[in-house]
């Protein structure tokens, strides 16, 4: 049972992810990146001045055991000198007392010797890595410069995809239909050449009717009484009837009145 829970949990989580990556805004999203960027390269700048500031107190460290050292090299010297002195002198007592006081001081300079030589150890151990840190939070800087750079880049990119998601969806509702009480021109097109269509049909089926030829025949009958009338009203006044294809009569001149 807890296995099958375990497996519909992780189901639903990437569901949910793929869900979330799918409606999420990229401009927003390519802020989150940077700002994270930028987190990490703080905290990768913080861990290197630790490393830094370690390597400068190892060095400081061994400074001042190199101090000691020297003091304690000049001090075993100065006892070793004031008891050969009482030697000299014939006092055994400070004689010996002076050596046992260069005695304990060269077991003190043994082992500083020692703390020295593994400061020396350290400091290059931390030198190694404050050069390492160093040249991390410079390339991690590089990268970072170019991940601002390219800030600009994807924001234009990103841009430049909405106008032309914008246009195919404009161009895309001229061949789709925009709702369901509004037509597409494709449609509209169709609609209106079928009406043309048709209308030039009956049209056509008119012309070739028999009322139409009835009609021709009224109006063939009409002009042959309007020829009749003519010829009667031609007769009556004298004039000839014109001649098949010519042209219109020629004007008749008025005749000059007489000079005197």
């Amino acid at each position: 049972m807890f296995k099958v829970m375990k497996k519909w949990w992780k189901y639903l989580g990437a569901k949910f992810n793929r869900s979330f990556e799918k409606n999420a805004d990229p401009a927003v999203q390519l802020e989150q990146a940077l700002s994270e960027a930028q987190a990490q390269h703080r905290r990768l700048k913080e861990q290197a001045a630790n490393v830094i500031a370690n390597q400068k107190q190892s060095e400081l460290r061994l400074n001042n055991k190199m101090a000691e050292l020297e003091k304690l090299n000049a001090n075993a010297r100065q006892a070793l000198m004031m008891a050969s002195d009482a030697q000299k002198a014939g006092d055994a007592t400070k004689s010996d007392q002076y050596n046992g006081a260069a005695e304990t001081i060269a077991n003190a300079l043994i082992q500083v010797e020692k703390d020295v030589d593994g400061l020396k150890t350290m400091v290059l151990e931390s030198a190694k890595a404050s050069d390492q840190a160093k040249s991390a939070v410079q390339q991690n800087s590089r990268m970072l410069q170019q991940k601002l750079a390219d800030k600009n880049k994807l924001l234009s990119q990103l841009e430049q995809a909405k106008m032309q998601e914008e246009m195919n969806k404009a161009m895309s509702q001229l061949q789709e239909t925009v709702g369901d009480d509004v037509p597409t021109l494709s449609e509209v097109q169709l609609k209106i050449e079928a009406r043309y269509v048709k209308a030039k049909a009956s049209s056509e089926l008119q012309e070739s009717s028999v009322e139409s030829r009835i009609l021709e025949v009224e109006q063939a009958t009409a002009n042959v009484e309007a020829h009749s009338r003519l010829s009667e009203l031609r007769a009556e006044l004298g004039l000839d009837a014109p001649a098949v294809g010519a042209g219109p009569a020629p004007a008749v001149e008025e005749p000059k009145p007489a000079t005197s």
